[in-house]
This record gives structure tokens, C-alpha cells and sequence, in this order.
């Protein structure tokens, strides 16, 4: 399918951390939309965070520097602000499970009785539905192998916050990049 070079995808996430999940979600709207703007974002209703904003943005762009119709931007307010100020034609939302599209239809709804800007929603792969960005965090936090999850990058930096390596033992055959 080739995509129309004059639509444009807001793909919004704390992305703390990105995962390859998120960049199925990626690849898949520049196959359907051509230009993607992934909005960094920083949720006031999730812990914290594992990763900082800036550092999350250099991540994000470093995952999808293969992309040349890309770009990453930090949005520190709400996705339908980001919309309105990258004057995309859509967000796009990844669900995992029938719960996500519960709660993303709500949001999907008031988004655009805000903006007028419409949410599309693009199933996970079968294979990256059961990835989180808390699994990931929970797994790395204990020392365990998060690299087949993450991207390079990602696991790169996972491996330096948490002081040990996040390798990968399983065989070459099983490993998804």
C-alpha cells in the first residue's frame, strides 16, 4: 500500500520506554499516512517516569532514524494540544487488548469534539500485544533480558540505568530486532 504524502499521523505515548510495540505502531502508520509525528509526551497520571523527557526523544528518534517521513517532538501537555499544533489529519492510538479500545474510544471521542481531529486505532502485531512499557520497566528494574522487546537504543540505555547488561541469551534464530 502506498500512503498519501499529504496526510499526517500524531502517534502520541509517554514512551517511557519505547518498545517495539510502539514502533510496529510507527511503521504501520507510514504505511498508511506517509508523514508521522511521534508526541512525546509527559503524563501527569503515570508515575514519574523510568526515563526523562528529553532523553526519551533522543531515544524515540535514534529507534526511528530509518524513517525519513519521522519526526519526533516532546509535547509535555495533552495529545489533542500536540494535534492541534502539528496540524496533523489524524492520531493514531496501538491497542493491545479489547481493553485499550474501551478506554481509547473515550478519549478518541472527546478529542475530537475538541479538535476535530479523528483517532484511528492500528491493532498490534500478534506477536507485540502482550508488550508494556511497565512490563518492560518491571522486567529491566530486576535485571532481567528486555533486549528482544526494545530497540537497540533502548536496551542500550536500560542496560546503563539499571548498571548491567540487558543480553539477550536466547539463540540468534528466536531474537527479533
Amino acid at each position: 500500500m502506498v500512503a498519501s504524502s499529504a496526510l499526517t499521523a500524531l502517534y502520541p505515548g509517554s514512551f517511557d520506554p519505547f518498545h517495539n510495540g510502539h514502533l510496529d505502531v510507527v511503521e504501520q502508520s507510514v504505511e498508511l499516512f506517509g508523514a508521522v509525528v511521534i508526541a512525546v509526551m509527559h503524563n501527569p497520571q503515570k508515575p514519574s517516569g523510568l526515563i526523562d523527557l528529553d532523553r526519551r526523544v533522543d531515544l524515540v528518534r535514534a529507534c526511528v532514524s530509518h524513517l525519513p517521513t519521522v519526526r519526533v517532538a516532546a509535547h509535555p501537555g495533552l495529545a489533542v494540544d500536540a494535534a492541534r499544533a502539528e496540524k496533523v489529519d489524524f492520531i493514531v492510538k496501538g491497542l493491545r487488548t479489547p481493553g485499550d479500545f474501551e478506554v481509547e474510544q473515550q478519549m478518541a471521542h472527546t478529542n475530537y469534539s475538541v479538535s476535530g481531529v479523528r483517532t484511528v486505532y492500528l491493532p498490534c502485531h500478534h506477536g507485540q500485544s502482550f508488550i508494556s512499557s511497565r512490563f518492560i520497566r518491571d522486567i529491566a528494574q530486576h535485571h532481567g533480558q528486555v533486549s528482544h522487546l526494545v530497540p537497540a537504543p533502548v536496551a542500550t540505555a536500560l542496560a546503563g540505568i539499571f548498571g548491567e547488561p540487558v543480553a539477550d541469551h536466547r539463540p540468534s534464530s528466536e531474537r527479533n530486532s
